[in-house]
C-alpha cells in the first residue's frame, strides 16, 4: 500500500466532506442515489462502450493498483546504476558465468526487465543488439499501458457530463410539476445539482488525478528500463567498470550518482581490482 496516495485520497475526502459539514446543517442532501447511478453508471457504460473490454478491465485494475507501492518510483537509481558497475567488476573476473550466478529468482520477480536484459548478455547478443531487443520491449510496454491510461482519463471527461445529464434530468422534472407545489422548487433543485457535484468529484478527484499518476509513474518505469538498458549494452560490449559509471551516471542528477570509490565497498572494490588489475585505471572502456 502506498501510504502517500492514500493519505492524499483520504485528505481530498476529507476536503469536500469537511467543506459540506461546515456550510450545511443537513449533510444528509447530498447523497441521492439515482445521482449516484447516473454519474457512475453512466461513467461506467462509456468505458465500456468506448474500449475493448481486457482495456476496460485493465483501466479499472489500475483504479485500485494506484494504491499499492510503485517499485521503480521509490527504488534509487544510484542502486541501480551500482548494481549494473559491479556486474562490470564480475564479468571482468568471472566472466559471463559470473553475471548468470548474479540472476537470481529474487531478481527475476522484482526486476524482470533486468533480468531479461542480464540474459541476453549472458547469451552473447552484442550491444546494439541488445539496445534493438530491449528498446522494443520498453516500447510495447508503453503502449500496452497507454491505452487503459486513456480510458481512465476519458471516464474523468465524462463523468461531469452525466452530472450534467442527470442535473437536465432534475430540472425538466422540476420544471413539470412546477405549478403543483411551488415551494418545492428549492429542494428539488438542490437534488438536480447534486449530480453535477458527483461528476465533477469522480472526475477531478479519482478518474484524472489516478490517470496522471499511472502515466507518471510509468514514465518513471520507462526512464528507469532506459537507465538499465544503456548499462546492460556497456555490460554486453565489455566496458570497463568505471566507463559504466561515468556512462549511465549522466542519466540522474549529481547527488544521486554511484562513485565507485566512494560507494562501493573497499573489501569488493580490491578484490575486483586484484582480478582485473585494468579495472580501477581504465577510464575509456577501451
Amino acid at each position: 500500500m502506498s501510504i502517500s496516495m492514500l493519505a492524499a485520497f483520504l485528505a481530498g475526502i476529507a476536503v469536500v466532506i469537511g467543506s459540506i459539514l461546515t456550510s450545511t446543517d443537513q449533510p444528509l442532501i447530498f447523497i441521492n442515489l439515482p445521482s449516484i447511478i447516473i454519474v457512475f453508471g453512466g461513467t461506467l457504460v462509456t468505458l465500456f462502450i468506448s474500449f475493448e473490454l481486457k482495456t476496460s478491465m485493465h483501466a479499472l485494475r489500475l483504479i485500485f493498483q494506484s494504491f499499492h507501492r510503485h517499485r521503480d518510483s521509490e527504488s534509487s537509481l544510484k542502486d541501480e546504476i551500482g548494481r549494473l558497475v559491479r556486474w562490470g567488476y564480475i564479468i571482468q573476473k568471472n566472466g559471463l558465468q559470473g553475471l548468470e550466478n548474479e540472476i537470481t529468482e529474487p531478481l527475476r520477480n522484482d526486476n524482470p526487465f533486468l533480468a531479461y536484459g542480464a540474459d541476453l548478455v549472458i547469451t552473447g547478443y552484442t550491444g546494439t543488439e541488445i539496445k534493438q531487443i530491449l528498446t522494443q520491449m520498453i516500447d510495447a510496454e508503453a503502449e500496452r499501458l497507454r491505452h487503459p491510461v486513456e480510458a481512465l482519463k476519458k471516464m474523468g471527461g465524462d463523468a461531469p457530463a452525466f452530472g450534467m445529464l442527470g442535473t437536465l434530468i432534475g430540472l425538466i422534472i422540476m420544471l413539470g410539476s412546477m405549478g403543483a407545489d411551488p415551494t418545492a422548487i428549492g429542494p428539488s433543485m438542490a437534488v438536480a445539482l447534486i449530480t453535477t457535484f458527483y461528476g465533477i468529484v469522480l472526475a477531478r478527484l479519482i478518474m484524472i488525478p489516478i490517470g496522471t499518476k499511472i502515466a507518471a509513474r510509468n514514465d518513471m518505469t520507462i526512464f528507469k528500463n532506459n537507465l538499465e538498458m544503456e548499462g546492460l549494452v556497456l555490460l554486453a560490449e565489455r566496458k570497463s567498470p568505471r566507463y559504466i559509471q561515468d556512462k549511465i551516471n549522466s542519466f540522474v542528477e549529481v547527488a544521486e550518482q554511484f562513485l565507485i570509490d566512494r560507494d562501493l565497498s573497499r573489501e569488493s572494490l580490491n578484490t575486483a581490482q586484484n582480478a582485473a588489475p585494468s579495472a580501477g585505471t581504465s577510464n575509456n572502456g577501451n
